[in-house]
């Protein structure tokens, strides 16, 4: 019987083609693994960042909303009749001059009245508003022809003031009180 020969192990030969390639290959997905996580990253920061802003303008909403109705409150226990007032007083004012720039567009305009602050965690607002008066030329039940002209009828516009890095809503209603 004869002894197998036995040959030295052969060493595999590198393929001169194939050199790299998988290093190329997993340089390539790890780029594109990065791209996929900064553009993910991106969206997160974008989506946070209108969800507070959402949160903001629905927190100044509701400030200006709350002033409003404290306006209101304030319009129908006194009815004040400011017909021939030229200031404002206490945020009540008399009829708006037509000729002359809306009072809450005007910049220069002193008369706003600081409504109840509103507070929600650490954030304050202070909401403002001014009552103007219409005039009672109005009928008090609209639609009905034979109603009585007596009816007072005031604009009154509030607004949140929550500060300069904050959403800012401005609201406006038409109150008749008899």
């Amino acid at each position: 019987m004869k002894t197998p020969r036995r040959f030295p192990p052969r060493r595999p030969t590198p393929h001169p083609h194939q050199a790299g390639v998988a290093l190329v290959v997993a340089l390539i997905l790890l780029v594109i693994m990065t791209l996929v996580g900064l553009s993910a990253l991106r969206t997160v920061t974008l989506e946070e960042k209108m969800t507070a802003q959402t949160f903001d303008r629905s927190l100044s909403f509701q400030a200006a909303e709350a002033a409003l109705r404290e306006a209101e409150v304030l319009v129908e226990t006194t009815v004040p009749t400011p017909a021939a007032l030229s200031a404002c007083v206490a945020g009540v004012c008399g009829a708006p001059n037509s000729a002359a720039t809306v009072r809450w567009a005007d910049t220069s305009f002193t008369g706003w009245q600081n409504a109840t602050a509103v507070v929600n965690g650490p954030i304050t607002i202070t909401p403002q508003y001014i009552v103007e008066y219409l005039g009672n030329t109005f009928p008090c039940q609209p639609g009905t022809p034979s109603a009585g002209t007596d009816c007072k009828r005031y604009r009154i516009t509030a607004r949140s003031n929550a500060g300069n890095d904050r959403a800012a809503v401005t609201l406006q209603s038409i109150f008749a009180a008899e």
